[in-house]
């Protein structure tokens, strides 16, 4: 893979007055996407394996992957304007004919959700890492109380 990103995982996902804080990073540094409650509740439960009633959004979207013999790549998070963060899928699709890579433009936290859902890995542009402000000991003290409450 490329220097021009930095891989990264989703840390943890927190309630906050007006959606969640998604934080994202690695052994570096960790970051924060601020995203709407649904989508926040749907990286939740990508992340915890919980199984839905009823196919949500991204679980369809899963589904017509599978069902297309397309396979999620990859997605890179590579813009931020404005603290609005900015993403790109990667799909890659083999068949009998041809191998096709096909780069959508994609909200990060819908990426996100789908990256948890088809284990694929979840990069950020090293730009952008680069300019992020590190958020590591705020989510410390957060998981910190969250163990002591428990």
């Amino acid at each position: 893979m490329s220097s021009n990103v930095v891989q990264v995982s989703v840390k943890g996902v927190m309630p906050t007055v007006n959606g969640c804080a998604v934080f994202l990073g690695n052994d570096d540094k960790t970051y924060v996407i601020y995203v709407d409650h649904s989508v926040g509740n749907a990286i939740s439960m990508a992340m915890n394996g919980v199984k839905k009633e009823r196919p949500l959004t991204h679980d369809l979207m899963s589904s017509m992957l599978i069902g297309l013999e397309a396979k999620l790549n990859r997605i890179v998070i590579n813009h931020v304007e404005e603290n609005t963060f900015f993403a790109r899928v990667f799909l890659e699709m083999n068949n009998e004919v041809a191998r096709k890579i096909i780069e959508l433009d994609a909200r990060p936290s819908d990426s996100i959700v789908l990256s948890l859902q088809n284990d694929c890995p979840i990069f950020t542009a090293k730009s952008v890492f680069d300019s992020v402000e590190d958020m590591t000991p705020i989510l410390e003290r957060v998981l910190k109380q969250q163990s002591e409450e428990e």
